[in-house]
Parts: structure tokens; C-alpha cells; sequence
């Protein structure tokens, strides 16, 4: 079982500082309790770009592409950059409750045939319902998931080629189909921490996906959806969702994570943990017991710092240390069986570098990548660090997930 590396494309900006792109206060529409934020990075397609074919260059497998209100649509922004890459594989994010299950299998499909089979499906059934009812998603939180059981097994049953017939309490399609279906079936991630969540990743998707949470936490899950998909007959493969600050030295990370603190002051820490604790997300709620709004103990197992998660939705955990040391941690948590491992730093353009020219090369080393084109063929890095990353520069946590 080897390593699959992702990297994180942030269609909502990018930055330098730990400030999430967008406000909390009012779900985001008011930023009067928010430290301005400095040096914000538009999501242009041209600065998209550079980061699609730097994680190319570097050897990443596919970038995650967010959905919701603050960030560009997923869809059209990935293809547009499978114009200008090759191998690049895009995962994209999408929710079911905002789509025809008829319509998302048939756009899978087109998407799979222009880019060649780079397509990978990242199902957000969605833990906020303020968010969920600015696209005109009133169902409450399990009744979410009840429909996205549903979804998807009207999308693998239209990608049959044969007319489908579905009656359920959410949907009901007569002959549904897709004259040419994909090839390769795009493979289906999905996450949720719920009762809820459970059973339909057991039943219905390729790869299981859980925020960083400490290995152990980790491991109970990969125990709780392994065992529902044993009872379905089915065999579901795991991934973990991480920021990274990787250096040359453990202390240089850990003096970037201390820059980053530093610059949040007790308001915007304050508005960003009221707005996050109305999540209905169970995952969201894992993700700030893991801190309970402290600074102090934000190392909650070696290497894994809770920090990002002060003034962040969704993924709030980062891998800190030196490129050694975040090796360690990623081989620690495959060891559990986690195979796909979908990263982020920031700025997502330098951190690119700092773990594809640091990193990579740990895990590589230790046997964990399979064997294909060496990244970065013939091109030396500077000093052993990345150019554009000269030492020390801060990173940022950016909107998405």
C-alpha cells in the first residue's frame, strides 16, 4: 500500500497570515470583529495555475478543490486548469443538495473525457445549514445525509449505461442515464464523523476521508467505517486531511507556528470559536475539542499542532516539524492504513515546495511512493530550500477545506 500525496488548490485566496480568508461574524458577511488581513493572493486563474503545475512538477497526484459561498466554483475552475496541466488529477468538491444526481453523473462523465481520466469526486454533504440554505438546502442535518445515500447510488447506477430507475424519499428518476459513461469511474471520496455519515461511506464511496485528528482517534475511526463496509460487502480505502509546515529544522517549523500565533489577537480568536462551535458538524466539533479555544497545549501528539483550528473551519490540524519528522508522522498514520493524504500550506505556492522538495524525498527513501517520473527532473533546489520559500517565510491558513 503506498502513499498517495495531494496538495490543496485555494480557490477562496491565499495569503500570509493565519486569519481565515473570510470573516465569522454573521456567517461571513460582517468583518467588524476581524483583524485586516494584509498580502491576500486573489484566486485568479493565472495564480491557480502556478500552484496546479507546481504540484505537478513536484509529484503531487491531484489538488483538492473547495466548495461553498467564498470560494470559486469547483467544476469550472478545475477545468479550465486541465488546460494547462498533464497529469495533475483534480478533486474536486461538490454537494449533492445543489445538483441533479443525473446531471453530476453526466458532467463527471464530460469532465473525464476533456481531461483524459483526471477527475476524482470529493462528496461535501455539508455540517452548516446557514450555509447550506444560501443555496436553497433546507433538510436538516441527517436528512443530509439520507439524501446523499441516494445521490450516489443513483450516480453509480447511471454510470452503468443502461437506463435507471430510482425511487426513493429525496429522489426519483425514471430511466436515468449517461449515453457514454466515464472511463475511468471517477473514484468517490466523501468525510463525516456523524451516526449518520457512517453508513453511507460504507455503502457507497471509494475512499473514507477524516480531518487530522491524533493517530489513535484515527485509528478508532478507520476501525468504526472499516467494519460498516465489512457488513456491506465492501472494502473502503482511508485518507487524512492535514496542513503542513515542514522545514529543515524542527525549529525553524516550530518558530513558523509561533509567528503565526502571534499574529492572532484574543477578538478574532473569539469570533472565529463563536461562529465555528454553531456547526452542526460532528467533525467540526472533533476539530475544536482538540484545542477548546487555548493557546496553551496546542501539540496534541508529536508533530501534530491544533493552532491552525483557532481561527479556521474544517481541517485545523498542520503536521509540524522538520521534513524528517513530518515523514515520521505521515508513515505513523499509514500505518493505521491510511493511504491518501491531502495537504496544505501556506502560502500554498511555496509550501508546495518546502514538502515536495523535502519531504518527498523522506518518503521516497522509506519506500512509501511508488516508483514513476522523479519530480522536479533536472532542477536543483537552492541551498536545499525552495527559491520562491526563502527561510522562515510565514504561512498562511486560507478558506476551503
Amino acid at each position: 500500500m503506498s502513499v498517495h500525496l495531494h496538495w490543496f488548490l485555494p480557490t477562496g485566496g491565499d495569503g500570509r497570515t493565519l486569519v481565515d480568508r473570510h470573516a465569522y461574524t454573521d456567517g461571513g458577511i460582517r468583518r467588524d470583529r476581524i483583524t485586516p488581513v494584509s498580502g491576500v493572493r486573489a484566486p485568479d486563474v493565472e495564480y491557480l495555475a502556478q500552484i496546479a503545475k507546481a504540484a505537478e512538477q513536484l509529484g503531487f497526484e491531484a489538488v483538492l478543490t473547495p466548495t461553498g459561498t467564498w470560494c470559486e466554483d469547483a467544476w469550472l475552475t478545475t477545468m479550465a486548469l486541465t488546460q494547462v496541466t498533464e497529469r495533475l488529477k483534480f478533486l474536486v468538491a461538490f454537494r449533492p443538495g445543489v445538483i441533479s444526481p443525473v446531471l453530476a453523473a453526466q458532467m463527471a462523465a464530460t469532465y473525464q473525457r476533456i481531461s483524459r481520466g483526471r477527475l476524482l469526486l470529493n462528496v461535501v454533504t455539508g455540517g452548516d445549514s446557514t450555509e447550506q440554505k444560501r443555496f436553497g438546502d433546507h433538510l436538516g442535518h441527517d436528512q443530509r445525509y439520507a439524501r446523499t445515500d441516494e445521490f450516489l447510488r443513483i450516480v453509480r447506477g447511471v454510470w452503468s449505461g443502461q437506463p435507471f430507475d430510482f425511487r426513493g424519499e429525496h429522489y426519483e428518476v425514471e430511466g436515468g442515464l449517461t449515453a457514454l459513461p466515464p472511463d475511468p469511474l471517477p473514484e468517490i471520496f466523501f468525510g463525516g464523523s456523524s451516526a449518520a455519515a457512517g453508513p453511507v461511506a460504507a455503502r457507497n464511496v471509494d475512499v473514507y476521508l477524516t480531518w487530522g485528528e491524533p493517530p489513535e482517534q484515527v485509528r478508532q475511526k478507520i476501525d468504526w467505517i472499516r467494519g460498516l463496509a465489512e457488513r456491506e460487502g465492501r472494502t473502503v480505502r482511508f485518507g487524512i486531511r492535514l496542513h503542513t509546515i515542514s522545514r529543515d529544522s524542527s525549529k525553524e517549523a516550530w518558530a513558523t507556528a509561533d509567528r503565526l500565533l502571534a499574529d492572532l489577537d484574543p477578538d478574532t480568536v473569539a469570533a472565529a470559536q463563536q461562529a465555528l462551535g454553531k456547526s452542526e458538524s460532528v467533525g467540526q466539533q472533533r476539530m475544536l475539542a482538540l484545542h477548546g479555544g487555548s493557546r496553551d497545549k496546542l501539540e496534541i501528539a508529536p508533530n501534530l499542532w491544533a493552532g491552525v483550528g483557532l481561527v479556521r473551519g474544517g481541517a485545523g490540524t498542520a503536521l509540524v516539524g522538520s521534513h524528517a519528522e513530518v515523514a515520521d508522522r505521515i508513515e505513523e498514520y499509514h500505518a493505521l492504513g491510511v493511504e491518501h493524504f491531502v495537504l496544505s500550506g501556506y502560502p500554498h505556492l511555496e509550501e508546495a515546495y518546502w514538502f515536495g522538495e523535502g519531504v518527498r524525498p523522506e518518503l521516497a527513501a522509506r519506500g512509501l511512493l511508488d516508483a514513476g517520473r522523479p519530480p522536479l527532473a533536472g532542477v536543483p533546489a537552492a541551498n536545499g530550500r525552495p527559491a520562491s520559500a526563502p527561510g522562515g517565510a510565514p504561512l498562511l491558513v486560507a478558506g476551503g477545506r
